[in-house]
């Protein structure tokens, strides 16, 4: 969740007047500070924690303002998609005049289409960048696991790693083919990491476990916040355990087993399936046990919150909330603490409009 001051989040519970300012750069250069955003029209960022490119927002802009033409005529121009990517803040209205401003986050144009007195303009998440950008000789990690993973991101991102995580080297003879994200997302699990590009565009290093502290407290039918629960049910990908394998640096197989043991339907040995169910990961770069187990019980917990009740949550749009941020929710008489899976809408001008996201259950 992003911080803001108490001031702010006194009134981002009620009725509130938002206010939005976008910046275009490119190559670290100012094309643009002041974007002026159609106001009549929907704008807003979706994001989903599942995608390998969260982030997706939309926002038109008057085709010509204050002597301006904002349709992109050529690659240097603010609104082209050659690199040029959007700084967006959102204001908080506060009493009397005041306005606090918080970093959104930074998106890369994605398309920017003139369509009558507007031009359509979609961006997506920092992590385009990798997505999109194959491997086209094999890459040999070298050093650690920090290393490594700037190896494959930067310089297109800037790599941040939490002090909570532990840096390991990375074993001799692990060689990645193609597909760059593929490798960035293995890297991360056997890391027992995830990685987040944060509001400024750097992508943070985190520890996979959540913080089980509910950063926000949310009650059915209060202040116009509506939940409702989603009874979706599926056995497609469930698993009881976990077995994350491995390499010792003397050329053994090594694995590390994760077992559910939760009080829900699918633990070890429970009513969804007395055998067991497993799910296997496999990656060169775990050569301890110690490391497998890890890994394992990442990919299990990763599991367990997917197959999670979810709920569908109503809310006055607050720009502070991001995926991953842990609530607590009051619902029909019980208290649910979950995760935010997806945002999907939050809108970015004062349309009426509400926030909808999805939260799992933990």
């Amino acid at each position: 969740m992003i911080t803001v001051s108490d001031a702010a989040r006194s009134v981002l519970a009620y009725s509130h007047n938002m206010h939005i300012s976008v910046s275009s750069w490119r190559d670290g250069v100012l094309l643009a500070d002041d974007v002026p955003v159609d106001e009549g029209t929907a704008a807003g960022e979706e994001t989903d924690a599942a995608s390998n490119v969260p982030e997706r927002i939309t926002l038109s802009v008057p085709r010509y303002d204050r002597g301006v033409r904002w349709d992109p005529r050529g690659d240097d121009h603010p609104l082209a998609a050659a690199g040029q990517r959007l700084s967006i803040k959102l204001g908080v209205g506060l009493e009397g005049s005041d306005v606090e401003w918080l970093q959104r986050g930074t998106f890369l144009i994605q398309e920017a289409e003139p369509v009558g007195d507007v031009v359509n303009v979609t961006a997506v998440g920092m992590l385009a960048l990798i997505f999109e950008a194959d491997l086209i000789s094999p890459f040999q990690p070298a050093g650690t696991m920090a290393s490594a993973l700037r190896g494959l991101v930067e310089p297109a991102l800037t790599v941040a790693v939490s002090p909570s995580l532990t840096d390991r080297a990375v074993p001799g003879g692990v060689v990645y083919d193609d597909q760059r994200m593929a490798a960035v997302q293995e890297l991360l699990t056997a890391w027992a990491a995830r990685g987040r590009v944060d509001p400024f565009g750097v992508l943070q290093v985190l520890p996979s476990a959540l913080d089980p502290t509910p950063v926000l407290s949310l009650t059915d039918g209060a202040g116009g916040t509506v939940i409702t629960a989603r009874a979706r049910s599926a056995r497609t990908g469930a698993a009881s355990l976990v077995v994350a394998r491995g390499t010792a640096s003397d050329g053994r197989q090594i694995q590390g087993v994760a077992y559910d043991t939760s009080d829900g339907p699918w633990r070890y040995g429970g009513p969804a399936n007395p055998l067991p169910v497993p799910a296997f990961f496999f990656s060169p770069l775990l050569s301890t046990v110690g490391e497998c187990e890890a890994a394992a019980l990442t990919v299990l917990t990763r599991r367990r919150r997917a197959a999670g009740r979810e709920f569908r949550v109503d809310m006055i749009p607050d720009p502070t909330v991001q995926v991953d941020d842990v609530w607590s929710l009051d619902v029909d008489g019980e208290t649910v603490v979950g995760s935010v899976e997806r945002i999907d809408n939050l809108p970015y001008v004062a349309t009426g409009a509400l926030q909808t996201c999805t939260v799992r259950e933990l």
